[in-house]
């Protein structure tokens, strides 16, 4: 039996995000006897390490290499920086054998998209992020040899990239297994902030940046509690804030008159748990290419109401399997919540209907087996044999 073919999954700084879950459902569901993962992070004792060894998934440290900040852009001394850098990336690549280097985040590509060229490995460049990504029009082109994305929002909109490079779009995956006793789950929140049993609890969950416009969130909460006060709303926000977001949150919910209504919760797992405990799941993002959390509110239940932004109009059939509202409006947010939140029967039949509509969608043996064939077609193409264009 011929050996396995070694993909390297390399991870740079030590933020966890959807990238990292996704990769770790994938990792966990390869087919081993054709694919063996090689993990590598640059910190072995950080938060992405210790999320991969939870799955039982083998992490090594990274060679020496760039530090590089989530959401700042790579300036010319960097660039030259991460130039020089590929070199001994491209040696451990080669030492190790690694016929594709599988990169999932923009850090991770601008650190190893060259190195993996260099090296003589094969680069699948998975794209989560904007379709205007610099990196995804101008560098993927020239280093990538294939780019799955995980919308087709996320995959280049005009079609230009889609020309040049071979691109498909695979939704990420989804523990369709779990199950959360979405009773004990609320009554844990409402202990964490001292709320009363009739509050309705209204959930945010990212990473506090301005895309995923957690402001706007504070402004809608406002709204509803103007437009609803008898329902006494709740904004419970989960994620790491970044680059003083949470002080800015805290601001705006003072100016907006509900300081004693939002309530910051930092990072928290099981995400599935703590999203099951809301009523409802408010995603305000603009040009999400295709949230986490909103998928797993839909498994767990929990309805949501989302702005028609993004990857969110591909995950959410409005009034069938949550609700869609204009972008960057408060008020629309807040009226789509208190509809909800008025209707019990309602917000229980979208529930169903959205866990239905995930289970079928979103596994994470359907994406293993989407990636696998990338990776199969991906090494007959390096092996000179054609593959057709999809």
């Amino acid at each position: 039996m011929p050996s396995a073919v070694t993909i390297c999954f390399p991870f740079v700084g030590d933020l966890v995000g959807g990238s990292h879950i996704s990769a770790s459902s994938l990792i966990a569901k390869i087919d081993q006897q054709r694919y063996a993962p090689l993990v590598i992070v640059q910190n072995p004792q950080g938060i992405i390490a210790r999320l991969f060894a939870d799955r039982g998934i083998a992490v090594e440290a990274i060679p020496a290499s760039i530090s590089l900040q989530h959401g700042r852009r790579v300036g010319p001394l960097r660039a030259l920086q991460l130039t020089r850098g590929a070199i001994p990336l491209a040696r451990f690549l080669r030492k190790r054998q690694v016929a594709i280097v599988h990169s999932n985040d923009g850090r991770t590509h601008a650190t190893w998209a060259l190195a993996a060229r260099l090296a003589g490995a094969q680069l699948l460049w998975h794209h989560r992020g904007s379709p205007d990504a610099l990196g995804l029009r101008m560098v993927a082109p020239l280093l990538a040899n294939r780019v799955v994305a995980v919308s087709h929002f996320a995959g280049d909109q005009a079609g230009g990239l889609r020309r040049r490079l071979r691109t498909d779009v695979v939704h990420s995956p989804f523990d369709t297994s779990i199950q959360c006793d979405r009773w004990a789950a609320r009554q844990a929140i409402l202990e964490l902030i001292n709320a009363p049993p009739t509050a309705n609890l209204v959930g945010f969950s990212g990473v506090l940046i301005d895309r995923k416009r957690p402001l706007l969130f504070v402004d809608a909460i406002a709204a509803l509690r103007r437009v609803a006060p008898e329902l006494d709303a709740r904004g419970v926000l989960f994620g790491e804030a970044l680059d003083g977001m949470d002080a800015q949150v805290a601001d705006r919910a003072r100016r907006q008159g509900v300081g004693d209504a939002i309530h910051l919760m930092g990072f928290r797992t099981p995400g599935a748990f703590w999203l099951a405990g809301c009523d409802l799941l408010m995603v305000p993002a603009i040009d999400e290419p295709f949230g986490r959390t909103l998928i797993e509110a839909m498994l767990v239940e929990t309805p949501v109401v989302a702005t028609a932004s993004g990857g969110n109009i591909e995950a959410i059939r409005d009034r069938e399997t949550g609700r869609l509202v204009p972008p960057e409006d408060a008020q629309a947010l807040a009226d789509a919540c208190a509809t909800l939140l008025r209707d019990p029967a309602m917000m229980e039949g979208i529930g169903q209907s959205a866990r239905a509509d995930a289970l079928l969608k979103f596994g994470e043996a359907r994406h293993a087996d989407a990636i696998m064939a990338i990776y199969d077609d991906m090494l007959h193409a390096g092996a000179g044999q054609e593959t057709p264009h999809r």
